[in-house]
């Protein structure tokens, strides 16, 4: 093993750490304010200011308006999807091309035009008090054609009609525009389509006349009057709400305070923010209390809260609601984001209007749907159902709109960091100034692999050519032949390579051209196996375009050793070896994420465990200049006894050696201290023979098992063991669904068992994300095995231990654990013990 690294240097930032004099607020603060910490000089260092002409919300204040009313400004596009859109929600279109295909698109058609074309035009114009603006994507003065250009995958003939009104919507409304800046009488107006796939243009042309294209820019200026006006309203009344905001405790928590003034000082700064906080202090509302003070002078539109799991947007929500009841009425609208599984009502029904009641007539319903929904501030699931079942419209679809005008969006991370994150994409859009928090973080590293990579089955491929029709199934058959051609000489049954086959990439890609054309053409007949293998394709082939050594390798796994050795001949006419997946699997997401933290005007990632800071710091993609809080533990060392079982070795191959001490051990302690503990172990096939040798020798002892799978009632079933009165053991996988994010305080947990170094598996695929942080940062093993193991022991131990009165035990069951370099990483307020080894395990342990 190494040396335990350098960390990396915390930021620059001045008196990051200092309290600001208004975090608080409010001529009560001061007197409730603990008398230990006096007010600080205002020394610390502001973000920067906001310039009047920048765009940052869909409807913004303009200082320099000529007009003596307060003046509003919106982009093209938000205001035509305000207005413009019409009839049912209809997902049968092809999915849009990436974002890199709609550039490369739009390149190819300013290509194709002559030299005095202009392409982005800036345009501006005003009805009353709304200003409107936006980017035309082109203009020809020779011809005097205004262009609105829109790439696309498929049939155009079957692109629902609601599409082509709004891109209508949006091209008459630049053709206005540009009138008005030329002084023009009539104006040609073209909505160019580009087939990607064929690099075709369909070019749909009309003429009008300026007085008709003002009509109808007013029309639609007229639409959004109202609602401007009611929308500056409400971030009026909310800014002024934020900037006389109190903390809705008698005061903070020890250690809460730190954690809030670094995020804070971090908004004032304009800062990403990497802040470990132990458990137990509340960090929830110590993140989400001085973003919301900060946000009215650093002009921020939106704040996201991101979870990894379920009872963390619960917390977040829970926050919010007594944050808001702390004040004189609430103001902020606080939008709950479901996934669409999770929200559909009709899980059986399509999403178009010739299935699915809801989404029939969806946008000639929704305005009234919206108005309804922002009477009020809570934006949660049970409320958005509410007002959805009211006016018939779909509740998922509903609060994708909302996302438009919420304060505050509560959701998972991929919400704002997955490769189609609907937040991202809205704030990049609309030019927001976004605070993003994120709970959990250590979570990121995992889940941001998981959001770029794809993978897809030999299976699947199988399962989509038997659904195919002639034409798809020939060209399922080209990609069959190019994926056997790739498993043919190897040998191993994992095996990493340096490029991505260009001829199977190609012939993918025309397989999903053929699909697309199918799927457009018989919208109502397409089987679940074939769209399941054209969206996985899809996902395949834009990981494809943002592939890189870098960040990434190209694998290919076969379904056992020596499993390409043994073809098989299958009815498609082409061999087959073995169950084989072709992945483009990412193994360092910091390139991606940068761009995340980027378009943020601030970012805290916030967890207990971010230990080591330059682990996280590399592999997230935190950018040089961020800053970093380590808050000290308000906990003491007497609250924790930490106890090393040095004599035992749970490595796999003392697996089965280990058994009888560790239970042994868990006995003795149950014995000495009965009550509710937790034994944490590395997997479920070591679970079940633990829990079995335990019942075995000690039936007397309650215990209970994680299993595989459980649901979300079987979950709670497992935790209601632990009561204040309750007795007994309950077994469960370290990194799993009771390993973090569950709060056992007092008497329902008083300890735990942790009988795991949590190290990854040893095979392949980490074996190569091991070479690739070796290669990167120099610290292969550790990036790749020591430090994700820890943290999860780490998570797991901090369930003990959840307030100042709590008592507990800790037992860290192998010799490895009394190593310098792994109890380096252990919390520093711990105090560790190790065991005296019985004399019999030392002898067995010294002859294995």
């Amino acid at each position: 093993m190494n040396a335990q690294p350098q960390e990396r240097p915390a930021c620059a930032v001045k008196n990051l750490d200092q309290r600001p004099d208004d975090l608080e607020q409010g001529p009560e603060a001061a007197a409730r304010r603990p008398k230990s910490i006096a007010p600080e000089p205002d020394s610390i260092v502001r973000g920067p200011a906001r310039s009047s002409g920048e765009s940052t919300s869909p409807i913004q204040a303009c200082e320099d308006h000529p007009t003596p009313a307060a003046a509003y400004t919106i982009a093209v596009r938000a205001l035509c999807e305000f207005g413009a859109r019409r009839g049912d929600l209809d997902l049968r279109f092809t999915p849009a091309p990436s974002a890199r295909e709609g550039i490369a698109g739009h390149a190819w058609v300013r290509s194709q035009r002559g030299a005095g074309y202009q392409a982005e035009v800036a345009l501006s114009g005003s009805f009353r008090h709304l200003r409107v603006r936006g980017r035309a994507d082109g203009y020809d003065p020779a011809r005097n054609r205004l262009e609105e250009i829109k790439t696309y995958r498929g049939d155009l003939r079957h692109m629902p009609e609601n599409h082509r009104h709004l891109h209508w919507a949006q091209a008459l409304t630049y053709a206005h525009l540009m009138c008005e800046r030329q002084g023009l009488a009539r104006i040609e107006v073209a909505l160019v389509y580009f087939d990607i796939a064929a690099r075709r243009e369909t070019v749909l042309a009309e003429t009008h006349e300026a007085a008709e294209l003002r009509r109808r820019f007013e029309a639609l200026c007229s639409s959004f009057l109202d609602w401007s006006e009611q929308e500056l309203a409400h971030r009026a009344r909310r800014d002024a709400a934020l900037a006389r905001l109190s903390f809705p405790y008698p005061g903070f928590r020890e250690g809460q305070r730190p954690l809030a003034v670094a995020v804070y000082n971090a908004a004032r700064a304009g800062l990403c923010l990497g802040a470990q906080a132990p458990t137990g202090i509340g960090k929830t509302i110590g993140t989400l209390f001085p973003l919301l003070k900060a946000a009215p002078a650093q002009g921020l539109d939106k704040i996201f809260f991101l979870t990894a799991k379920t009872p963390g947007r619960a917390l977040a929500l829970q926050a919010l609601q007594r944050i808001e009841a702390a004040q004189d009425a609430p103001v902020l609208r606080v939008l709950e984001l479901q996934a669409r599984d999770k929200a559909c009502e009709h899980p059986d029904k399509a999403c178009h209007g010739e299935s699915c009641p809801l989404a029939q007539g969806f946008y000639d319903r929704l305005p009234q749907a919206r108005a309804q929904a922002l009477q009020g501030t809570r934006l949660d699931r049970p409320a958005l159902r509410a007002v959805a079942a009211q006016h018939q419209v779909c509740p998922y679809y509903l609060g994708q709109d909302l996302m438009r005008w919420c304060d505050v969006a509560v959701g998972d991370f991929n919400y704002y960091f997955d490769l189609h994150a609907p937040l991202y994409r809205l704030a990049q859009d609309y030019e927001w100034r976004v605070g993003v928090l994120v709970d959990e973080a250590h979570n990121l590293l995992e889940r941001a692999r998981g959001m770029y990579t794809a993978q897809l089955h030999r299976s699947q491929l199988a399962a989509a050519r038997r659904a195919a029709p002639a034409a798809a199934r020939r060209a399922l058959d080209a990609v069959a032949r190019r994926w056997n051609a790739l498993c043919a000489d190897q040998t191993e049954a994992y095996e990493a390579r340096d490029e991505l086959p260009a001829a199977f990439i190609a012939a993918l890609q025309r397989a999903v051209g053929v699909l697309s054309d199918e799927q457009d053409a018989n919208p109502r007949s397409a089987d679940s196996a074939l769209l399941r293998f054209y969206f996985d394709a899809l996902h395949f082939l834009q990981l494809a375009e943002l592939y890189d050594r870098a960040h990434s390798v190209w694998d290919v796994s076969l379904a056992a050793p020596g499993a390409a050795g043994t073809a098989a001949r299958g009815q498609e006419g082409a061999t087959v070896r073995g169950q084989s997946a072709l992945c483009i699997r990412n193994l360092i997401p910091a390139p991606f994420l940068a761009e995340r933290y980027a378009a943020a005007h601030t970012c805290t990632l916030f967890s207990a465990t971010l230990t080591p800071w330059a682990y996280y710091a590399d592999t997230l993609g935190l950018p040089a200049q961020a800053a970093w809080v380590d808050v000290a533990s308000p906990f003491k060392a007497e609250q924790l006894q930490v106890r090393i079982a040095r004599h035992i070795s749970t490595r796999y191959r003392h697996r089965q050696a280990s058994l009888a001490p560790v239970v042994e051990l868990m006995a003795q302690q149950y014995r000495a201290r009965p009550g509710n503990y937790l034994a944490f172990l590395s997997s479920f096939d070591y679970l079940g023979q633990l829990a079995g040798l335990f019942r075995q020798l000690h039936p007397d002892i309650p215990a209970w098992e994680q299993a595989p799978s459980m649901n979300e009632a079987e979950r709670l079933a497992f935790l209601e063991n632990f009561t204040d009165q309750g007795q007994g053991i309950g077994f469960a996988v370290l990194g799993g669904a009771f390993a973090e994010g569950v709060d056992l305080p007092g008497r329902r947990l008083i300890g735990a068992f942790i009988a795991t170094l949590g190290l990854p598996q040893i095979n392949p695929v980490n074996e190569e994300i091991m070479r690739r942080m070796d290669a990167a940062f120099g610290r292969g093993y550790d990036y790749a095995y020591l430090y994700p193991g820890l943290r999860k022991v780490v998570q797991a131990a901090g369930r003990i231990i959840r307030g100042h009165d709590d008592q507990g035990v800790l037992y860290l069951i192998d010799d490895r654990y009394d190593r310098a370099q792994v109890r380096g990483l252990l919390p520093p307020w711990w105090r560790v013990e190790p065991m005296q080894a019985p004399r019999a395990a030392s002898e067995n342990r010294a002859r294995a």
